[in-house]
Order: C-alpha cells, then sequence, then structure tokens
C-alpha cells in the first residue's frame, strides 16, 4: 500500500480525532445495523462490527446502548444510503457515502461543499471504477503474533494482503469477503480495534503541499456533516 496507504491512514487519523463529530456517526451505523438485522449483535454481524467500530472510538458503552434502542424506537427515522462522486480543487476526485433522513438536505449540502471549492459533483458511476472497495480490518499486533500462519489461516476467508505498519496489522480482502474475514478473524481471537468497507484509487495522484491544504480544506467541511459516513479520495 506504501505512500498512499500512509496519507490515507493519516488522514484518516486526524478526523477521527473530531470525537464530537464522530460520535452521531457512530451511533447512526449501530442503529442503521440492529434496524436492518435486529438488535442481537450474536446474530446480527453488522451490528458486531458497528459496535466494535464504536467501542474501538472509546465510544461510552450508554451512547452504544441508546443507539441500539433507537432502531427499535416507534419513531425512529429512516436512513437512506446515498452515494456521490465529485471533483474538488486541483482536479481531486472524492467520493462520498452518506446515510440521510433527509436526501434533499443531503445532496444540496454536498454540491455546494463541491461548488465553494471550486469544483462539483458529476454523475454517479463517472469514476467509481477506479476505485476497488475492500473490506479492511484493523488490530494490534497481539503478542505471539505469527504473521506466516495468520496469512493462511486467513487465504480460504479471502484474504488478499496482510501490512504491518509499526504495531498495527491491516488486513485487506474483496468487499465481498467482509463477513467471512470478519468470522475468521474472530475464530483466531484476534481482537479487531477498526474494520470498515472501504474504496481505494486503483491510481493515487500526488499534489504538492499547497494543494493538499485547499483539498483537505474541502474535506473537512464535507466530513463536518453528520450525514456523511465516509470519504474517499485518489490522493496518493
Amino acid at each position: 500500500m506504501g505512500r498512499a496507504f500512509e496519507y490515507r491512514r493519516a488522514a484518516k487519523e486526524k478526523r477521527w480525532d473530531k470525537m464530537s463529530k464522530l460520535f452521531p456517526k457512530l451511533g447512526k451505523a449501530i442503529t442503521m445495523a440492529a434496524k436492518e438485522g435486529g438488535l442481537d449483535p450474536d446474530t446480527n454481524s453488522a451490528l458486531r462490527t458497528a459496535i466494535k467500530n464504536a467501542k474501538g472510538q472509546n465510544m461510552p458503552k450508554d451512547n452504544i446502548e441508546a443507539a441500539i434502542k433507537r432502531a427499535n424506537a416507534k419513531d425512529a427515522e429512516t436512513f437512506s444510503e446515498m452515494n456521490y462522486e465529485g471533483k474538488g480543487p486541483h482536479g481531486v476526485l472524492v467520493y462520498v457515502e452518506c446515510a440521510t433522513d433527509n436526501p434533499t438536505r443531503t445532496v444540496a449540502n454536498v454540491k455546494s461543499y463541491f461548488n465553494k471549492a471550486g469544483g462539483g459533483v458529476v454523475p454517479n458511476g463517472s469514476f467509481e471504477f477506479m476505485f476497488n472497495r475492500k473490506s479492511v480490518f484493523e488490530f494490534t499486533i497481539p503478542e505471539g503474533f505469527n504473521l506466516e500462519e495468520t496469512e493462511f489461516e486467513l487465504i480460504d476467508a479471502g484474504l488478499e494482503e496482510i501490512e504491518i505498519v509499526e504495531d498495527k496489522v491491516f488486513v485487506y480482502g474483496d468487499y465481498t469477503a467482509f463477513g467471512t474475514l470478519s468470522q475468521a478473524l474472530e475464530d483466531l481471537n484476534i481482537d479487531v480495534q477498526k474494520s470498515s468497507l472501504e474504496r481505494i484509487a486503483t491510481q493515487g495522484v500526488s499534489f504538492t503541499e499547497e494543494q493538499l491544504v485547499d483539498i483537505e480544506k474541502m474535506l473537512d467541511k464535507i466530513e463536518d456533516d453528520d450525514d456523511i459516513l465516509q470519504v474517499f479520495t485518489n490522493i496518493e
């Protein structure tokens, strides 16, 4: 993954630090998973994953339980999942995943973020093919960890690549293998801190530091929006 991976990781960790915005997004993911697949994480793998991700970001237990209960409330909001593609400053390509209870509001907001940055939203499908959708799992290297043995155990579950960066292990597979990889990691008693479906650019583009400042300003505005779940770019 190399330099492109390092940039994505650093950028994402910086944005994860915005806890005031992070917890509502994590809560929304939990509520959506519970509403779709049931309130029991033992039988709902999507909910189990959402809860693990929330715990990995130190989301309080009370917040997690409240998010689960909201899925069963009579007045529970119904969220629509929507994706947008756009071009930002200096030609950067941006793929935005949203979950909203008001699509009209969300599309207007997303368009404004791009337009104000000198870019614009493009028709869906314009460059989706330029991103590979991957299952990504992250965990701290456990005591006695054997890379070769773990790799062997995960191959049949859909493993494509394992990468070690400092004290972290990153497991990659096709997006269709998310469930099997998640189960295989559980069977190995590996405590996964973060897991997600990500879109990784097939060919990253280099930008200068000055250009990245402009791009990051737009990305920060997009990701501050409560309706935005994930944002992906082709930044190398």
